[in-house]
């Protein structure tokens, strides 16, 4: 007899939190993209130094999620969050001291390696544990807190930057994060359920030496530098949109706007792909958004007029949402929940790496170039090579699959010709 699903209101109240202390924390991070031009004004190095200070925050929070997470499986997930939301603040606040390595300093070490990662991997487990049969459609709405932020934030920040200053936004957004994260965080993270003792309504994957026919590891090796690429394709228009406006002579306010529709539409759809990823699994949905993506992101190359632009940004918001929850939800689909507290920090170092990786790419090439065309089209060749890795492993999940039906339908055969 099958035990109860764990799924409760509980189950999407945690949820829904997640979302809120996601989307305030990587609020911070928006900052830095806004007002990318104005920083590189002040102090100096071009805009690949506020890229790579944004470049450095992604990285930290990937690197910082493998200790984070094994953190909050060892003593809670509401410490790792308020640790987490006091260390973007700090970040914050020594970002606004005047040089690039402060800037550097703030955002990789305290914003990023201590900051977020105190949030985003250990809130990617922590909701998966509350759900069985929607895991899909949870993580797809979790993973949303990041794109939130980059649809309510920058329209706001641009503002506050051409009020009162990119330092004085930074030290204000500090103070509010705080004030926001911790008691979220004191009031709704509780203990998860206990998974194992009631996973009769979905089949728990098994530990196994292989997934697919081949090594377990090289299988997630694959997953995982597929997550890479696609976020360096991903990075380049959310992290440059602003400052690719403005060099088209676009005011930066419908940049931010545009920044806002792009992940705007990201948010509502990636609630769509989660569902979807319900029904055809992990690996089939990144098949379908890896070459959304890679289409969506050509279109970047092939319009340069503001409506042109904010059909791009609207289309690229559908392509991109399908693929960050779906490698998550892939890993949880092949490997058992014993191995989530590593392998899902791994894979989200990685695509938070791919992140860094395109952010950094574009400001230097644009820096040697001076226009957005070679890194968008760099880009477009991570994606390619992306959808050929995921196609690979599909091809193989489907042949394994259909093996046991071929080798049955084998051994009929030679029985009634023995016979």
């Amino acid at each position: 007899m099958l035990t109860p699903s764990i799924e409760t209101r509980a189950s999407w109240i945690v949820g829904s939190i997640s979302v809120v202390l996601l989307a305030t924390s990587f609020g911070a991070l928006w900052i830095t993209a806004v007002a990318l031009k104005e920083i590189a004004a002040e102090i100096g190095g071009g805009r690949s130094a506020p890229s790579l200070a944004s470049s450095l925050a992604w990285l930290g929070t990937s690197f910082g999620g493998l200790l984070m997470g094994r953190v909050a499986h060892r003593y809670g997930i509401r410490w790792t969050v308020i640790i987490g939301a006091a260390s973007i603040a700090i970040g914050l606040a020594i970002s606004t001291l005047g040089t690039a390595w402060q800037l550097y300093v703030g955002h990789g070490l305290f914003m990023g390696l201590l900051g977020n990662a105190g949030l985003n991997a250990p809130l990617y487990v922590y909701v998966s544990r509350w759900f069985d049969r929607r895991r899909g459609s949870a993580l797809a709405l979790v993973s949303s807190g990041s794109y939130l932020a980059g649809a309510v934030w920058p329209p706001i920040l641009e503002r506050a930057i051409a009020a009162v200053g990119w330092r004085q936004t930074m030290l204000i957004y500090a103070l509010f994060e705080v004030a926001l994260i911790v008691p979220l965080a004191l009031l709704y993270l509780r203990t998860p359920p206990d998974t194992a003792a009631a996973s009769g309504s979905t089949a728990e994957p098994a530990a196994s030496a292989t997934v697919f026919g081949w090594p377990a590891n090289v299988v997630f090796a694959l997953l995982a530098f597929a997550a890479f690429l696609c976020c360096v394709t991903m990075s380049m228009p959310q992290a440059h949109m602003v400052a690719l406006c403005t060099d088209l002579g676009i005011p930066a306010a419908h940049g931010a706007a545009m920044l806002s529709v792009l992940l705007g539409v990201g948010f509502l759809t990636r609630q769509l792909w989660g569902v979807i990823s319900d029904r055809i699994g992990g690996l089939l949905t990144l098949l379908a958004s890896s070459l959304a993506q890679c289409t969506a992101m050509t279109g970047f190359l092939l319009t340069q007029d503001e409506a042109g632009l904010f059909a791009v940004s609207g289309a690229f918001g559908v392509a991109f949402s399908g693929l960050v929850p779906a490698y998550v939800l892939a890993v949880r689909e092949y490997y058992p929940t014993s191995e989530a507290s590593w392998r899902v920090p791994v894979v989200l170092l990685l695509s938070g790496s791919g992140m860094a990786a395109g952010s950094w790419l574009a400001g230097v090439m644009y820096d040697s170039y001076g226009y957005y065309t070679p890194a968008f089209a760099a880009g477009i060749a991570a994606n390619v090579l992306n959808f050929v890795i995921i196609a690979t492993l599909v091809a193989r999940q489907q042949w394994t699959m259909g093996r046991p039906r071929r080798e049955t339908h084998a051994r009929s055969a030679t029985h009634l010709a023995s016979s």
